[in-house]
């Protein structure tokens, strides 16, 4: 086994509806991407308006292999030459992550290798390490997706303390939900935002749930409720209206969200803040939260990860593996309601 400082490393990701493998060099805090493979499941879940866990499970064991292969080829490196596989095992739908799991454990058996269990969680934050730039301690990051909205301090890169989260629907979730009461599809978070472009923020006074509290929690079903409310007592509606609703419901959500961590950055005297999970890929907030931290905290650095390792991938797991201790594969459990 190579030094931990200089490692290459297989990660595996299966949490939900994207079967993703990847392999990634490590080097004393800097790496290079040798391969990145993200077979997605949209289009099977789509028809539903939302995932479906036996199709995403029956998926995940078609893909899986050939995923892994694809991302051995991609990355000119053969097994033998993995020093180290990770592979997510919370939280998620827990008949996908038993895939991913069983998958990495046989692998890491057969191959003679050592294996890291991720949260899935902390590999979204461990995102923000890609760009080989050191991270400034203490830290604040924002995990927002479709299953989690927290707000996680950091006093190291090890060190994760959860001081705010949602006490309903995750930031994500009411996106999705929101895009199911307007008809416009699914996944819901990218059609919004899409949407949103050609919409006025101000057209609708959404209420920003919680913004005023004196504490770092989070809600967002009165904001969806609020969302259902305005559309059934509009007679008419059209593309115009849609996008308006879009734009105002984003920019409630997006306003919460930011004044909350920029309160948490000034509390605890941040270094950094950061941003991660698939909500992070939305624009709006990536705009929003740059802009607040430059105006409210310009000291503080801002980091949030390239748009293709915000939603889920293999990549962000591989570097959570860098990070964390490996785990005798045959103590490797899931657990779908793995928390940080």
């Amino acid at each position: 086994m190579k030094n931990k400082d200089h490692i290459t490393i297989l990660g595996i990701e299966s949490s939900c509806d994207e079967t993703a493998a990847a392999v990634l060099q490590c080097n004393r805090d800097r790496f290079e991407i040798l391969s990145n493979i993200v077979s997605s499941q949209i289009n099977i879940h789509r028809p539903y308006g939302g995932v479906i866990p036996e199709l995403a499970a029956r998926n995940h064991l078609e893909n899986i292999l050939p995923v892994i292969n694809q991302a051995l080829s991609e990355a000119k490196i053969a097994p033998n030459k993995i020093d180290e596989i990770a592979v997510t095992t919370g939280p998620g739908l827990i008949s996908s992550l038993l895939v991913g799991a069983q998958t990495a454990k046989t692998l890491a058996y057969s191959w003679n290798k050592p294996i890291v269990s991720i949260n899935h969680l902390k590999a979204h934050i461990y995102a923000n390490w890609l760009e080989s730039q050191p991270i400034a301690f203490p830290a604040i990051c924002l995990v927002v997706s479709g299953g989690h909205t927290e707000l996680v301090l950091m006093k190291n890169k090890n060190s994760f303390k959860k001081i705010g989260q949602t006490l309903d629907d995750a930031a994500g979730e009411a996106f999705d939900k929101v895009a199911q009461l307007l008809n416009i599809g699914y996944p819901g978070g990218p059609i919004i935002s899409k949407l949103a472009e050609s919409g006025n923020p101000a057209a609708f006074d959404f209420p920003r749930p919680m913004i005023k509290s004196n504490n770092f929690n989070f809600s967002f079903s009165g904001l969806k409720t609020a969302v259902l409310y305005t559309r059934k007592k509009l007679p008419k509606i059209n593309k115009k209206i849609i996008a308006d609703i879009c734009a105002s419901f984003q920019q409630a959500a997006t306003e919460v969200l930011v004044v909350k961590t920029i309160r948490a950055g000034q509390k605890y005297r941040v270094k950094t803040i950061m941003l991660a999970g698939g909500v992070a890929a939305n624009k709006e907030l990536r705009n929003q939260l740059i802009k607040k931290t430059t105006e409210k905290l310009p000291k503080v650095k801002i980091k949030i990860p390239a748009i293709k390792y915000c939603t889920d991938n293999a990549v962000m797991i591989a570097a959570a593996g860098y990070f964390c201790k490996k785990t005798p594969w045959e103590k490797i459990k899931v657990d779908p309601s793995l928390s940080l």
